[in-house]
């Protein structure tokens, strides 16, 4: 792509109704879509089939064959990798990557997580630090997560593929998820806290 396309390629969407304030570092294939209402600021590269809805925030984000619903703010440095496909009126913030998994309407991953060949719910709350151990060891063999509507991942968890957690459960800060986590209960997998006396 030529700057020259790509200026007329920004151009056609800023004509159909996208607010783009600023040309800088902004890549957008011919293939993409993009509704209008929607803001696309600085950073941003969509590739492939990516389709993006009306009256949403994407800002420093990097998607390739990825759906973003109606209303979602996402960035700054995100990376959406094909198959990835948000709902409406969700959040995906500061270094979030995703693969090939489905996040429903409502939900918010608001930093530093990679989420792999998952199924999420809606409204579920994901803190900081969580990471889906998706790939099982054999090549091209990759397993997948699903989480429940309403549910709560604790800060710095990871789950081990393949894994279900139920609607309206919670996961205990620090936790490595290995097991189904059923409807409504709290899992909590980490080793107690043990203080010894320093050796001098």
């Amino acid at each position: 792509m030529t700057n020259t396309d790509r200026l007329a390629i920004i151009d056609r969407h800023i004509a159909a109704g996208v607010e783009i304030p600023c040309y800088d570092g902004i890549i957008i294939e011919e293939t993409v879509s993009i509704a209008p209402g929607t803001r696309i600021l600085p950073g941003t590269i969509l590739r492939g089939s990516t389709v993006i809805g009306k009256d949403c925030e994407i800002n420093n984000v990097q998607a390739e064959d990825a759906v973003i619903g109606d209303g979602c703010a996402v960035g700054p440095w995100v990376h959406l990798r094909p198959g990835t496909v948000l709902g409406q009126n969700l959040r995906v913030g500061n270094f979030v990557e995703i693969k090939n998994s489905a996040i429903g309407d409502g939900t918010k991953i608001s930093h530093l997580s990679y989420i792999g060949d998952a199924q999420f719910g809606r409204d579920v709350n994901v803190g900081c630090g969580l990471a889906v151990a998706n790939y099982g060891g054999v090549k091209g063999v990759k397993h997948r997560t699903e989480v429940g509507d309403g549910a709560f991942i604790g800060c710095n968890n990871s789950i081990v593929a393949p894994v279900s957690i139920g609607t309206g459960a919670y996961t205990g800060a620090g936790s490595v998820i290995t097991e189904d986590v059923p409807d409504g209960m709290l899992a909590i997998a980490r080793a107690r806290q043990v203080n010894k006396i320093r050796n001098a």
